[in-house]
This record gives structure tokens, sequence and C-alpha cells, in this order.
């Protein structure tokens, strides 16, 4: 057999593995024999560059780097719906659709996923783009990332139609979102919200390879084409069944308004029996010869409609109201009531978010309170039942002082958080700032999360995130959970942080309003930490995205002794405080050049081509647009990318003219 046939086989083979583990939910391989299988597959691509196929089941690991989302226009644009509430709303909507169409109607009632919106396209059998909803016209080009996610299929089967687009809904299933929320708090990171905007936000990471990392599934529920072989929406759901798509087993056909509620009745008493969330059932006439009559406002389709699920509501017995102290000083006030059971769970608490909150909403002890769960996650109080307020009842005072140092609170100016500016002797605020030190996206220091770094400030063993280096495993032995083992993990996970880049470094130090975008922008500008200490107000301002609150926040940073000092001890033992000179800008010479690589190269890597064209000013896009000024073209480039270059008159140039550029 040949290399190129073993190659075929083992992505055939695995294909079908994928359809089989997350569609069909009917594993035919067990995870050994899948990953040697996607090893070996790996290293015959690996030997052999000619074979490239950009749905190889090798895409799904991740890998590449996004750093710009090119806006795609969709072929067909992605409607919003207009929303119903009762079933009044329902008949209402049928009564218009009955002024236009004559004779028989029928109805596809399907669940609303309550995630991200996606348009994938097809063509002749394979997955080639994927664009997020955006404004509807368009949306933003996150093919990468959406290539990770398993329920997404890169080849079909059996799929009678050529070229098609396919809608459908980005979410992630609770058990998921709880598992990674479990993770990153033992990582030190912030829980994620909920996963709506989780989903949502994973489509726009850079990194694709952290996208797989994300529990994701696709839902898909509407083909747009236009040969005209689909004649119903549920000739529509059926077909991506059969053609290797996910799509919820939960839609029926119906033939009256009253099925369409009992449809609605049921699923919102039952949506959290179901792994992911819904927040509504979506109806559609489900003839498309019909829909094609009704036509669109200038807002949504006639043809369609969603009903929205009320948000659950529970009154409970405000008993008391407490308060947190965040790693920034921030006070946040929590409201502690009688257990109710809310959208599934047993809430206790929710956040009263500042002073102004609760004087607009007049919140008092022992208020009688109506408590929903935004977006079905996280608890909020909504109303007050003033029909039941005790007469003596007083307004509630905020506190004035620090509940952990005592220290006294301060409210800026134009601010609606108070602050505890006791910021080197308050412990959640000492514990608060390790934490984010160590967290993935700073130092990302393996074995040390937030209950260790709590029980090493309460044991007096570190003040500040400089004594993390100072630690030694003897130090940790005797600490609860810390037995050798684990201890020389923690002091291991603290030496290899060192090799952290200094933009990351700068991150990690957690100076307000300085997040990672804004940390590469600085380390790129300055070059070093000496350089960043040094720069007045005016000079900070002048860098891209750099505006007054953030030119503040790093000179009041710099200003203070004791992190100076703690910078100090940082680069004593080692830090990188300097850019590495491999990710230095060369030139201006592509400076605001536009570039798309394509095909495999004989000199570069595609990340080290790419990477050389941003070190000289250039930018590199994932997609050929009339705004690209070049496309490179390495061997086996993709023929859509070449023929889209060609008729767009875009420069396609090779490897040598992209050296003699830049010479």
């Amino acid at each position: 057999m040949s290399i190129k046939e073993q190659i075929e086989n083992l992505r055939s083979e695995l294909h079908e593995h994928n359809y089989n583990y997350y569609i069909l939910d009917n594993s035919i391989l067990s995870d050994y024999e899948f990953d040697q299988k996607l090893n070996k597959l790996k290293s015959l691509e690996k030997l052999h560059p000619e074979f490239y196929d950009s749905n190889s089941p090798t895409k799904r690991v991740g890998g590449d780097i996004t750093k710009n989302f090119d806006t795609i226009v969709h072929n067909t644009p992605m409607y919003s719906l207009d929303n119903s509430y009762s079933i009044e709303d329902l008949y209402d909507w049928e009564k218009r659709i009955r002024k236009i169409i004559e004779g028989d109607v029928s109805f596809t009632c399907e669940l609303k996923y309550d995630g991200a919106s996606i348009s994938l396209s097809y063509v002749n059998g394979k997955f080639v783009k994927a664009i997020t909803r955006g404004d509807g016209t368009q949306g933003d080009d996150v093919t990468a990332n959406i290539k990770t996610i398993p329920t997404v299929p890169l080849i079909l089967r059996n799929n009678k139609v050529k070229d098609f687009d396919i809608r459908g809904e980005i979410v992630m299933p609770i058990e998921g979102f709880k598992k990674l929320n479990a993770n990153r708090v033992l990582n030190g990171d912030e829980p994620f919200k909920n996963p709506r905007n989780t989903a949502s936000g994973s489509l726009k990471l850079q990194d694709s390879k952290e996208v797989s990392k994300r529990p994701l599934e696709c839902l898909l529920y509407s083909i747009v084409e236009k040969t005209g072989m689909i004649k119903s929406q549920y000739q529509s759901l059926e077909s991506a069944k059969e053609w290797g798509f996910n799509v919820s087993p939960h839609s029926v056909l119906v033939k009256t308004i009253q099925e369409v509620y009992d449809f609605v009745s049921h699923w919102e008493s039952n949506r959290y029996s179901l792994p992911f969330e819904i927040d509504g059932i979506v109806i559609k006439v489900n003839d498309i010869d019909q829909q094609n009559e009704l036509g669109f406002t200038s807002k949504f389709p006639r043809w369609a409609i969603a009903y929205k699920f009320k948000p659950e509501q529970s009154s409970t017995i405000l008993n008391s109201i407490t308060y947190q102290v965040g790693r920034t000083g921030s006070i946040t006030p929590v409201a502690n009531f009688d257990p109710i059971d809310l959208a599934g769970t047993v809430v206790k608490r929710a956040s009263l978010h500042n002073s102004d909150f609760i004087k607009k909403m007049d919140i008092r002890l022992n208020d009688h309170v109506y408590v929903e769960k935004g977006g079905d996650i996280i608890p909020k109080i909504v109303k007050v039942d003033l029909s039941k307020r005790d007469n003596l009842s007083m307004e509630t005072e905020f506190i004035s002082n620090c509940p952990e140092c005592g220290f006294e609170l301060k409210k800026n100016e134009g601010e609606a958080n108070h602050y505890c500016l006791n910021y080197n002797f308050c412990q959640p605020q000492v514990s608060g700032r390790i934490q984010h030190f160590i967290s993935r996206k700073a130092m990302d220091i393996d074995g040390l999360g937030a209950e260790t770094v709590n029980l090493l400030v309460e044991n007096k063993l570190i003040n500040n995130y400089s004594d993390i280096y100072r630690l030694k495993a003897e130090d940790l032995l005797g600490l609860e959970r810390m037995a050798e083992k684990s201890s020389e993990n923690l002091v291991n996970g603290v030496l290899i942080s060192k090799q952290i880049s200094f933009h990351r470094v700068l991150y990690a130090l957690g100076i307000r309003h300085v997040g990672v975008t804004v940390a590469k922008k600085l380390a790129q500008h300055y070059k070093n930490i000496d350089a960043l200490m040094c720069a007045s107000y005016e000079d900070l301002e002048s860098v891209d995205e750099i505006g007054g609150k953030i030119a503040e926040s790093i000179i009041s940073f710099f200003n203070s002794q004791e992190n100076l000092m703690i910078i100090n001890d940082l680069k004593f033992y080692g830090l990188n405080f300097e850019i590495d000179e491999s990710q230095i800008v060369k030139s201006n010479k592509l400076k605001n050049k536009l570039f798309v690589v394509s095909g495999v190269f004989s000199k570069f890597s595609r990340d080290d081509l790419k990477l050389e064209i941003e070190k000289n000013g250039g930018i590199v896009k994932s997609s050929i647009s009339s705004k690209t000024n070049y496309v490179i073209a390495g061997d086996n480039m993709g023929p859509s990318k070449r023929l889209k270059g060609e008729s767009l008159n875009v420069p396609i140039i090779s490897e040598e003219d992209f050296i003699k550029m830049l010479k």
C-alpha cells in the first residue's frame, strides 16, 4: 500500500470513528486505539506534507493561531427571530400567516439553543468555512477554531446537495461547563459566568489548540441551499442527520398552534433535564415554498418565531448582607437569603454589586425579595415585595470599613465601587494578587492553586508573589494536603515558570486595567520593564490602545515602593523582564500590508513565515478579500484560495518573492 493510500485510509477510519462516537454515541475504537491511529497519521502527514488536507482528523487538535478574524459576508443573511411570550402571541402570528398563505400549513417545533450562532459552508461534501452570526449580514471567520469541535463533520456522508450552508449553534453542555470551571478554580483562574458566554468567547480565542480543550458541541438546524432539493424544514433536519450532522432528536412536526403550545409547555417544564441550555422554542412554517412566499420583514422572517421562556423567579427572605474583598480591593456586597430551588439548583446567595444598586433597589434586611437567574445562570435580585416590608425596617447603610482588615473604605468619584486601600496587608487582596500571578494566562504555575495560595498566606510562608520563588519543598511539608511529591511538584512548577515570556510576566503583576492584550502592547513598545517604569503619562497615552485610565494605573503601580521591591526580587530570581529578541519587530517594510499564507514551504514553516511577516510590520489574515495585498503560495496551495486570489486580482507570490521583498 502506498503512503498516500495509508494516509487516506487512516483519515477515513478516524472520520468514521468521530461520527460513531460523537454523533451516534457508539464507539467502534477504544481511546487507546484511536490515539495510536491519530499519532500514526500525524507522523505520516509530517513526513509527507505533499498530501496535506485541511480537513484531516489531525486538525481537530488545533494549533493554528489567528491574530485577526476576517469579516466575511454571509451567502444569505442570518436573520434574528421575532419573539412571543404567550399562546395569544402564537395565534396572532398564525393569523398573519393565513393572510398570505392559502391551504394547509404545518409547523416544525425545535429547541432554541442558548449558545453562539454559526454558519458552516460545505463544498463537494467537505467543510470549508465557518462564520459567526455577527450582525446577520456579515460575521467573523472562525474556521480554524470550529474545526476543533468533534461534532462538526469535516467530511460528509452521502450528502445529496453539492454546495450549501448549514446554520446552527455552538453550545457548551452543562456538565462540561462545570468541569471547566472546576479546573479553572484549581488553577487559580476566575470561573466563567455561564455556558452561553463561554461558548461564544471560545470561538474568538486566537489559539485553536485552546479551543480544542473546551467541551464545545455544535447543534445544527437549518440547511440553506439553492438547488431546491430540500422541500421542507423537517426534511432539512432529517437530511442533516443522514449526512452526519449533530441534530437534536427533540424536534417535531405539528399541524396546529395548540400542538405547538403543548410542545412549548412540555419543554418549559422539562428544559433542565437536557444536557445543554435552551431559552425557548423556535417555530417555523415547514414548507419551503410557503416560507419563500411569506418572505421577510426588515428584521425577521415572517415564517418563523421564537417562543421565549420566562425567567424562573422565586420569593425568599433576605437574612443578611455580607461583603467580599477582591484582589484590587473592590468591595462586593452579597445578599444571603433562605435557600430556594431556582432553575434546577439550590440558591442561597446573590451579588448586590455595589452601594448604588442597593440604594436604587432600596434593599433592606428581612425584605421579601424575588430572585431569578440571569441567563438562567447567575442569581440576581430583581424585585422587592414592598407590601410585605416591616414598617420598622431601616435603610441599608453600606459599610465604611473593610470587613477583613478594618481599613477605611474609599469610593472614587465617578466609580460605583468602594475600595479598601490597605493594599499590602489586607489578606484577601494579597491572596487574590498571588492567585492572579499564578493563573494560566500569567505564570501558569503547575501544582499551585487558589486553596494552596490561601494556605501559604495563612501560614505566613508567602506575603506577595515574589515570595513564591523562595519556597523550598521542606517548607511545605506538614501543611494540609502537601505531601512530599506534591511539594516537589509545586517547587518544580515555580522553577519552570521562570521561562514565561515578558508580556505574560507583565500581565501577572496584576496592574489594574492591564489585561493580556494591553500587556502585549506595552511589552512590544517598551521592550523591557525599566523603560516602562520610566514612562510618563503622555508617553504611555501615545501607545496604541493605551488610554488615560490605563496610563494612570500603570504610573500609580510603579510609584509604589513595595511594588518596586517585589519587581527587584523577581529580577533577582530570574524572571523575564525584557522581550525576547525573536519577538521584536525588525522593520516596517511590510507595514499595514495584508498577507494570506497558503501551502507548504521549504525555507519556513507556516508559523515561522507568519511570524516573519509580523516582525516586519505586516498583518496575516486567514482568508483572501479585496483588501489582501499578497498571497504567499507554497506547494499544494488550496485551489479555492488560488481561484479567489485570481478572481480578486490579488498578487500571488512565492516564498522566494517574499524573501526578496524583505531584502
